[in-house]
């Protein structure tokens, strides 16, 4: 059974998956076990797809519906792969400018983020498929519908995504504390891919080490950090002023 975006019970799942939907995340209750069930969840982690084990008392499971103790939400857009855009891009003859968001887990700095990006006219949006905020209808509405304008790139394996990006000659550049250069200072034309880090924990190693450079952005002493959706903006409004 299915409701705008959710899916109730196994059979529901198997369809969905068996049909190619993009399912962002299934929710099973915990200790649950059947033959099938098994089935059905070794075909969803085969597509990469995460699997949450929720206790049978989680608001998740609606006792209106005919669950069958599994619950499943399928993303209202369809994510691209970034193996596949960067070549469209570069062969249409632009430039690739990109973002990168590496463990960004709220839901209204991800729309706010996004809609500074179409407004910048920035051509994806990176984000991990562990760990981190998804497209669902509530972060489509704190976008303003921004997120049905710009494609997002759902990749498995962060380090594989940078090294994509370096070895495509766009130029990774995270914005973290720990760099020595500001942000006006930075060569931002070409090809390039913003890097930006949750604000509790920054860009996490992997992520970090790969970037082709690091920059930060000058602030008077006694401010902490931005939030990390301002931060976004600042840096991608300084491409397309570089950029001209």
């Amino acid at each position: 059974m299915r409701e705008d975006n959710t899916i109730y019970g196994i059979h529901a799942l198997e369809e969905a998956l068996d049909a190619g939907k993009t399912i962002n995340k299934v929710m099973v209750t915990k200790g649950l076990k059947n033959e099938l069930l098994e089935q059905v969840l070794k075909k969803a982690r085969n597509k990469g797809i995460a699997v949450q084990m929720v206790p049978k008392e989680s608001a998740v499971f609606p006792r209106q519906r005919n669950h069958q103790g599994v619950v499943a939400n399928i993303s209202p857009v369809a994510y691209y792969s970034l193996e596949d855009l960067l070549p469209s891009l570069f062969e249409k003859g632009i430039e690739p400018f990109i973002i990168v968001l590496d463990q960004i887990t709220d839901v209204r700095n991800f729309g706010a983020i996004a809609r500074s990006a179409v407004c910048a006219g920035v051509h994806a949006l990176v984000i991990p498929k562990m760990g981190s905020v998804l497209v669902t209808d509530d972060a489509i509405k704190t976008s303003a519908g921004a997120l049905l304008k710009i494609p997002v790139c759902r990749e498995m394996n962060m380090k594989t995504t940078m090294e994509l990006l370096n070895q495509s000659g766009v130029t990774t550049v995270g914005l973290s504390e720990k760099a020595n250069k500001e942000l006006p200072y930075v060569e931002l034309t070409g090809p390039v891919a913003l890097v930006m880090g949750s604000e509790e924990t920054g860009l996490s190693l992997d992520v970090l080490k790969r970037c082709a450079m690091l920059t930060k952005i000058p602030m008077f002493a006694g401010v902490g950090s931005l939030n990390v959706s301002v931060a976004a903006g600042i840096a991608m409004y300084e491409v397309v002023r570089q950029k001209g």
